[in-house]
C-alpha cells in the first residue's frame, strides 16, 4: 500500500484551508463549511478542489499533522516530509528531530522565524510565498486613502447644480477668458498623495506591500516598529525609521497594521491622536479596537483628525447608530481588504504545488 506523505501545518486559521485540501481523511462537515465560506466567490468548490488536487499530485492525499506550539512541532516533526509555517520557528532544535524533512513552506515572505542557513546545510528547501491577500490589502489601504483624499464619499454623484447646492457647495463657472474651468463645483480641501508623507505603524507583510506602492505614488514613507530593517531592505522599500511620536507628528497619512492583541488595544488613544499632525488621516486595517472609538470621535469632531479609514468595526455586525457613521470623512468597510476569496485559494494551490514538487 502506497504510504501518504506526512505534512505538518501550523494551526493558523488561513492554513486550515491547506489542511482541508491535503488531508486524506474525509470530513464532510469541514467540506460543507468551506463550501459555504467560499460560495460568494467560488460557486463550484468541488470542481476547483478536484483540479487543485490533481495539480498537486504527490502532496495529496497526505497525512496532515496540525500543530499550535513549538513543543507540538518538535513532537510531530519526526517522519514529516514537509512543514508549513506562519509564525512557528524552524531552527537547529527543530531540524535535529526532522529526520525526513524536505521542505519548509513559509506562508509569507518574511523569513525571520526560519534559520535559512541551517535548513540549507541540511538540504531542506525553504520556499516563501508572497501572499495575494496582503497585496490586495495594500490596494485596499490606498483605496481608503484615495477615497478620503479625493472626498469620494462626499462628492459622489454631485454633478448637477442642484445636488451641489444642496450639499453646501456654490457651483459657478469661472471666467474662461482667463482661467480653466476645472472644479467649477468649487470643492475645497482635496488632497494629493504625491509628495505627502506616509507613516506606517507595523512593517510586517502588509506594511511592506504598502511601502512598495507608496513609491509609485511618489510619497515620502517612514515606519515605526520595535525591530529595524536591514539597510538593504530599507533601501528597496524607500523607507526610513522614525520613533512613534516623530512619525505621528510628521505624517500626513498614518497607516496602522499591527497584530490584534492586548498590547495593541487602544494603541491610538486620545493622547496619540493628539500627537498626530493636525488634519492628518488615519487608516487602520488591524483590529478595530487598535483605535479607541471615543477618542477617534472626539478627534474627528475637533477637526484634529482629518479623516479615518477602517476595514473592520468594533462590533460585527455594527450598529446603525454608531457615531462614526455620521462623519463624511470616515470610510468603514466590512473586513474585505484581503478579498476576494480567490486570493486565499490561489495561495493555497501554489503551496500545494510547491509541496508536491519538493516531496517528489
Amino acid at each position: 500500500m502506497l504510504k501518504h506523505p506526512v505534512i505538518v501545518i501550523e494551526n493558523d486559521q488561513s492554513l486550515r484551508l491547506l489542511q482541508a485540501f491535503l488531508d486524506a481523511t474525509p470530513h464532510s462537515e469541514r467540506t460543507a463549511a468551506l463550501a459555504d465560506y467560499l460560495a460568494h466567490d467560488l460557486p463550484d468548490f468541488p470542481g476547483w478542489l478536484e483540479c487543485a488536487r490533481r495539480r498537486a499530485q504527490g502532496a495529496y492525499p497526505a497525512e496532515v499533522r496540525m500543530v499550535s506550539t513549538q513543543d507540538e512541532l518538535i513532537a510531530r516533526l519526526p517522519g514529516a516530509d514537509a512543514f508549513v509555517t506562519e509564525g512557528l520557528a524552524v531552527g537547529s532544535r527543530e531540524l535535529a528531530v526532522a529526520d525526513r524533512l524536505k521542505v519548509v513552506q513559509k506562508h509569507g515572505v518574511i523569513l525571520r522565524n526560519i534559520d535559512v542557513p541551517a535548513c540549507a546545510a541540511r538540504g531542506v528547501k525553504v520556499v516563501p510565498l508572497r501572499r495575494r491577500g496582503n497585496m490586495t490589502a495594500a490596494e485596499h489601504i490606498f483605496s481608503l486613502m484615495l477615497g478620503l483624499a479625493r472626498k469620494l464619499t462626499k462628492i459622489n454623484g454631485l454633478i448637477t447644480t442642484e445636488r451641489l447646492t444642496a450639499a453646501g457647495y456654490r457651483p459657478q463657472f469661472f471666467d474662461r477668458r482667463y482661467s480653466p474651468n476645472a472644479n467649477w463645483a468649487r470643492i475645497g480641501g482635496l488632497r494629493s498623495l504625491h509628495g505627502a508623507t506616509l507613516g506606517i505603524v507595523g512593517l510586517g507583510e502588509i506594511g511592506r506591500e504598502v511601502a512598495l506602492r507608496a513609491i509609485a505614488f511618489g510619497m515620502r514613507t517612514n515606519y515605526y516598529q520595535r525591530s529595524r530593517l536591514p539597510e538593504a531592505e530599507k533601501r528597496a522599500l524607500g523607507i526610513e525609521h522614525r520613533d512613534f511620536d516623530a512619525l505621528l507628528g510628521g505624517s500626513d497619512w498614518v497607516c496602522c497594521m499591527v497584530p490584534g492583541e492586548p498590547a495593541t488595544r487602544g494603541l491610538f488613544d486620545g493622547a496619540r491622536l493628539a500627537r498626530m499632525k493636525p488634519g492628518a488621516c488615519l487608516v487602520n486595517v488591524s483590529r478595530a479596537d487598535v483605535v479607541d472609538r471615543e477618542a477617534a470621535v472626539a478627534a474627528l469632531k475637533s477637526g484634529r483628525l482629518g479623516g479615518l479609514g477602517q476595514d473592520a468595526f468594533y462590533e460585527e455586525p455594527g450598529r446603525a447608530d454608531d457615531p462614526l457613521l455620521a462623519f463624511d470623512n470616515v470610510i468603514i468597510t466590512p473586513r474585505v481588504a484581503s478579498q476576494p476569496r480567490l486570493n486565499a485559494l490561489d495561495d493555497t494551490e501554489e503551496m500545494m504545488v510547491n509541496l508536491a514538487r519538493a516531496i517528489a
